[in-house]
C-alpha cells in the first residue's frame, strides 16, 4: 500500500460525511419512505418539509452507499438499505435516529476532547445536563433507550443463560433490570428460582409485562426504585448487568455500596459486562466514556472496586463473546 492509498484510507476513515447521512436519513425516515416503488426527491421533499436540493445531495450519497437506488421516477430503498427501516428488528433505527437516546447520545462524540482532556462524560457538556437527568425528563427518550437495551441483548440473553449455574441461587435480585428480558429468560430456564427487578418507573411496569408474557409472573416480583436507595434486601444472588460501566468509580462504589447492603453473608454480587482487555470493545468504551463518563473496566479494576465494599473476586466466567460473569462473595 502507498502513502497516498493510507492517506485516502486515513481520510476515509476520519470522515463524517457517510455516519451523518446515514443518521439523517433514519432521522427523517427516509428507508421507510422510499420502499417499494419509491418516490421523487420533490414528493419526498414536500413531505418532510425539507429543502428539495439539499435531499437531493444526500439521496445522492446514499445511492454511492448502496441504500437507496436512482430509478427512471426517483429513489428507492435497495435490499441493502431496508436493515434501516423501523421494522427491521436490528436495533440500527434507535442507534442511529437523532431524536431517540442511542442516535442523541451518539453526537456526545463531538465532545470526545473534552472527556479526554477531564475524564468527564461529554454528554452533559453538550445537552445541558447528564445522560440520565435527559432521560427522566423526557418519556421517549426513555422509552426508546428502555428498547434498545432489550434490542442489544437478544442475542447475547441465550448465551448468558446457558453460561452460568443460575440453579445455585434460590433468589436473584436483577439491580436496574431494564424491561426484564433477561431475568425472565433465566427463570423460565430455572423453575425453582425466584426473581426480583429494581427498577426506574416506567420501566419497572414493563417488567412487570413481560414476566406475564414469559409465564414466569408468579416467580418474579418487581420494585420501583433506584440503585442509588436501598434494595431489596435478603436474596442470595444480586445481579448488575450492563450497569456498572454506565458509571465513574464514585458512582459505581455507591452502587456497589447498596448491594453489600443486602445481600446477605452468604450471598453474592454477580456482575455481566464486558472486561476490558478481555471482551471489550474499544469504540465501545470510548462510547462509555463520552456518554457517561464511564468505561469497561479490567478484572483488577473491578476487584479493587469490589475490595472496598468487602468483596472478594471468586470468578471469571466468559459468557459469550462480548460479555463476562464476575462473582463476588463477602468476606464478612
Amino acid at each position: 500500500m502507498t502513502e497516498h492509498d493510507d492517506i485516502a484510507e486515513i481520510r476515509k476513515l476520519a470522515g463524517l460525511a457517510t455516519p451523518m447521512a446515514l443518521r439523517v436519513a433514519v432521522t427523517l425516515g427516509l428507508p421507510d419512505r422510499l420502499r417499494g416503488d419509491g418516490a421523487t426527491t420533490e414528493q419526498v421533499a414536500t413531505e418532510s418539509g425539507v429543502s428539495p436540493v439539499a435531499l437531493g445531495l444526500l439521496l445522492g450519497h446514499l445511492a454511492t452507499l448502496g441504500v437507496v437506488e436512482h430509478t427512471p421516477t426517483g429513489y428507492r430503498t435497495t435490499g441493502y438499505g431496508t436493515a434501516l427501516c423501523t421494522d427491521a428488528g436490528n436495533g440500527l433505527t434507535n442507534f442511529l435516529h437523532l431524536d431517540m437516546a442511542g442516535g442523541r447520545a451518539e453526537l456526545a462524540f463531538t465532545e470526545l476532547l473534552h472527556s479526554v482532556t477531564t475524564g468527564d462524560g461529554g454528554y452533559a457538556r453538550r445537552y445541558g445536563q447528564d445522560f440520565w437527568a435527559d432521560l427522566a425528563g423526557n418519556p421517549g427518550l426513555r422509552a426508546s433507550f428502555d428498547q434498545q437495551m432489550t434490542d442489544r441483548f437478544r442475542t447475547q440473553i441465550p448465551g448468558i443463560v446457558a453460561g452460568y449455574d443460575w440453579d445455585r441461587f434460590p433468589a436473584i435480585v436483577d439491580v436496574g433490570g431494564g424491561h426484564g428480558t433477561l431475568l425472565a429468560a433465566i427463570l423460565a430456564a430455572h423453575p425453582r428460582l425466584r426473581g426480583h427487578l429494581l427498577d426506574v418507573d416506567p420501566t419497572a411496569t414493563e417488567a412487570l409485562r413481560t414476566f406475564t408474557t414469559h409465564d414466569v409472573g408468579d416467580r418474579a416480583q418487581v420494585t420501583a426504585g433506584s440503585f442509588f436507595d436501598p434494595l431489596p434486601a435478603g436474596a442470595d444472588a444480586y445481579l448488575l448487568c450492563d450497569i456498572l460501566h454506565d458509571w465513574d468509580d464514585e458512582h459505581a462504589h455507591r452502587i456497589l455500596a447498596r448491594c453489600v447492603e443486602a445481600v446477605p453473608r452468604s450471598g453474592r454480587v454477580l456482575v455481566i459486562e464486558p472486561v476490558g482487555g478481555r471482551h471489550a470493545d474499544t469504540e465501545f468504551d470510548l462510547a462509555m466514556l463520552v456518554i457517561f463518563g464511564g468505561r469497561e473496566r479490567r478484572v483488577d479494576e473491578f476487584r479493587a472496586l469490589a475490595a472496598a465494599h468487602g468483596l472478594v473476586l471468586d470468578a471469571v466466567t466468559d459468557l459469550t463473546g462480548q460479555r463476562c460473569l464476575l462473582e463476588f462473595r463477602r468476606t464478612g
